[in-house]
């Protein structure tokens, strides 16, 4: 049996449930699949600052196609101080929020779309879907991120399988500086921005906008070395820091490095906050 048939057996068993969408492969792919094999479930997206336009834009694209039972919601996770505090388990505060929001609209078993990788990570948001009783499928016939794309790939859903990752717009922003709110779909901005004027001159593969305590770190993930000093390197500080001018951040202008992606370097965990 492969594991598409396992995953489709095990939603049959689980019946009706409400799949709490992002807009990323592992939670798209997983509402496709739900809203196949039980058309009374629901899926539910959170708008929020922290989520990118155009994640929301593509969970709206497919509900509409697919027909989907979605519900957009507020979450509420930026009027938490403690989400907003920015400390380590910054994750915990948003998935309390986000599960506690979806509770109070469904008695329907909640889901996600964790996958057997997301395990060996330290994901506080897991302690959160613990407390909430959220069931991981994927996880649970032992689906990791490889399988998880191959699906989708399976199932026609071409764009969704090769979509790059995506983590909130606040995992930007370095624990322990505060998350600002308006800040966040500006730091969108810019990395779309710097997608279309870069991914003809480099073999791009992603791109994040960082906020240190220094200043803002423009990382390109690429296979070629990154070179701050080479015209493209230029272009993108000026692109970024004429996006952040546009909308009032002057002073984070002002300090704009370009260097090579690193996966989590705004993650500091020296800033946990004990609960």
């Amino acid at each position: 049996m492969s594991k598409l048939d396992e995953l489709e057996l095990h939603l049959e068993r689980l019946g009706p449930v409400a799949v709490a969408v992002s807009g990323g492969v592992d939670s798209m792919t997983l509402a496709y699949l739900v809203h196949r094999v039980n058309r009374t479930s629901r899926a539910y997206h959170a708008l929020s600052p922290a989520v990118p336009a155009q994640a929301t834009e593509r969970v709206k694209r497919y509900a509409e196609k697919e027909n989907w039972n979605l519900h957009l919601v507020n979450a509420g996770e930026i009027d938490d101080p403690d989400y907003v505090a920015n400390p380590a388990d910054r994750c915990y505060f948003c998935k309390s929020n986000l599960y506690d929001a979806l509770r109070h609209r469904t008695e329907l078993t909640l889901v996600s779309g964790t996958n057997t990788d997301d395990l060996g990570d330290w994901r506080p948001g897991l302690t959160a879907a613990q407390e909430h009783d959220v069931r991981h499928p994927y996880v649970d016939v032992g689906v990791d991120k490889r399988t998880l794309r191959g699906i989708a790939k399976s199932l026609g859903l071409d764009d969704l399988s090769e979509l790059p990752a995506a983590p909130c717009l606040s995992s930007r922003i370095t624990t322990g500086i505060a998350i600002d709110s308006k800040l966040l779909p500006v730091i969108n901005d810019v990395e779309q921005a710097l997608w279309g004027a870069l991914e003809s001159r480099l073999p791009l593969k992603g791109v994040r906008c960082r906020i240190k305590p220094e200043g803002v770190a423009v990382q390109l993930e690429t296979d070629v070395e990154v070179d701050a000093e080479a015209d493209y390197a230029k272009s993108a500080a000026r692109l970024t820091a004429g996006i952040l001018r546009e909308n009032g951040y002057d002073g984070l202008a002002g300090s704009i490095t370009i260097e090579p992606y690193q996966r989590g370097s705004a993650f500091l965990i020296d800033t946990l906050q004990v609960r």
